[in-house]
């Protein structure tokens, strides 16, 4: 994900530690989430459906349509992780093309997954 990747040298993050919530499965979501640095799991339940690492983008489906989270998020391990709200969101797919297929491509992975999990 070469166009997530424009984080990495963002001085704006949060660190969070390794076992805290970073969002939560019910929770509103309005922004979305880079990692800078570190691992997360996204859990849907009790099972683990992604494990994100840096360069990966997180709570992006939120932004998109406005819904409730529809997983939680946890920091695998220590982690910075660069908020993105909806005005960046957006700035960010009409500058940068890439962003929004990678960001495409992230959604359908997670949703190939979560189908296959489902079905086996």
């Amino acid at each position: 994900m070469p166009s997530i990747n424009i984080f990495r040298n963002s001085t704006e993050y949060t660190t969070v530690k390794k076992g805290k919530l970073i969002f939560k499965e019910g929770e509103p979501g309005n922004i979305a989430y880079a990692i800078k640095e570190g691992e997360v799991d996204i859990v849907l339940g009790e099972k683990v459906i992604d494990h994100v690492l840096p360069g990966g983008i997180i709570g992006e489906m939120a932004l998109i349509d406005k819904r409730p989270r529809s997983a939680s998020a946890v920091a695998a391990t220590d982690c910075q992780i660069v908020p993105i709200n909806e005005k960046q969101f957006t700035f960010l797919v009409q500058q940068t093309p890439y962003f929004a297929l990678d960001v495409m491509r992230v959604m359908a992975d997670r949703l190939r997954r979560l189908m296959e999990t489902k079905t086996n």
